[in-house]
């Protein structure tokens, strides 16, 4: 179900009109495998490729590709590696084999190579071999997280945005998401959120906001710049990313210096505006950024009220989800006393997002 929103919005010089919210959008869906299209073959190869994809006898020829993974000369690297990436692509079964029989290791030295084809390729592969939460491990202890913060920061369109899909199941594992961000992997993430195309951006985002559960991430994140193009995301409905931007800001403003960073950078008017025009779910994940900036700021809840928010406020806790009442009321409380303390009233930690 589409709600559109008719009424126009300007920010930073920008105008938005005719706003498109859709209601049943997800937040974050995971990463998939590689979205990049397939590659050319020629016709033998082809043959081999679609026998082994259609049956179960595909551990020779995987035997035979990782053997070619390490040969001298850069077009059967090229070869094996594309075509690993494919078997690992559309049987998700071959994904255990291709990792057992010692793919790994030579895939992640692809990453390092000079040649840009050849390191999106093994970038490729070894985020469809991540797909399998039994070879995170091995892709772990392997040495894949430093190419692959390599190849986010130098390689192609394609490779940056697989590396930060491959990082993000990385990152499921609890311990990689500290190793991941002193890697060096947070701005280069960041750059990508800023001035990736559109899956560049959702893949940044989604990775983002795994390892910003880690609270060393956040000021990485902060340094890095990322409150701006968060609030620029959260500010154009028709960008399809609100959600994630917003749920973003949402970790990230346990910080006072991400605070800080979201008022420069003119994020009041805009999470005002959400909880006016947005979606239940994009009003109620403002609504809780914006009790974090005011229950301990009085500067902040001078502000917040002076962009008319007790309006939409009143309208949310009189119209939303009973947590976004909650939360409403909350902050409308907190708005009609800014220059009282607020010990008398709940906390946003004590209200569930």
């Amino acid at each position: 179900m589409e709600k559109e929103v008719q009424s126009g919005y300007s920010y930073m010089g920008r105008s938005f009109s005719g706003l498109s919210i859709n209601d049943d959008s997800s937040a974050f869906s995971d990463c998939n495998s590689d979205r990049s299209g397939e590659f050319p073959t020629a016709s033998s190869q082809s043959r081999r490729l679609l026998v082994a994809c259609a049956t179960d006898n595909s551990d020779e020829l995987i035997q035979q590709l990782v053997c070619d993974l390490q040969s001298t000369s850069i077009d059967e690297q090229k070869q094996a590696a594309m075509e690993i990436r494919l078997l690992a692509k559309n049987k998700p079964e071959n994904r255990i084999k291709i990792a057992r029989a010692g793919a790994v290791k030579p895939l992640i030295s692809l990453i390092f190579s000079t040649d840009p084809q050849l390191q999106e390729y093994g970038v490729t592969a070894i985020l469809n071999l991540s797909l399998c939460d039994e070879n995170k491990e091995l892709i772990t202890a392997s040495g894949a997280i430093r190419p692959l913060v390599r190849a986010l920061k130098v390689g192609t369109s394609t490779a940056k945005e697989n590396a930060a899909c491959a990082l993000l199941r990385l990152s499921q594992i609890e311990r990689n998401k500290i190793v991941i961000g002193r890697s060096g992997a947070i701005p280069p993430l960041v750059d990508l959120l800023e001035n990736g195309n559109f899956r560049g951006k959702k893949d940044a985002c989604t990775a983002l906001y795994s390892l910003c559960s880690e609270k060393e991430n956040k000021v990485r994140a902060v340094q890095a710049g990322v409150m701006k193009p968060l609030v620029e995301l959260m500010a154009d409905f028709s960008s399809n990313m609100v959600d994630k931007s917003a749920f973003v800001v949402n970790v990230l403003a346990s910080l006072t210096e991400a605070r800080a960073a979201l008022v420069e950078e003119g994020g009041i008017p805009v999470l005002v505006e959400i909880v006016e025009a947005g979606t239940q779910r994009q009003k109620e994940i403002a609504v809780a950024i914006l009790l974090q900036l005011c229950e301990d700021s009085v500067t902040h809840r001078t502000l917040v009220a002076r962009e008319g928010a007790i309006p939409p406020l009143v309208a949310l806790s009189q119209s939303g989800t009973s947590r976004a009442k909650q939360k409403a009321e909350i902050l409308t409380d907190l708005l009609r006393q800014p220059r009282s303390a607020s010990a008398t009233v709940p906390r946003a930690s004590d209200v569930s997002v």
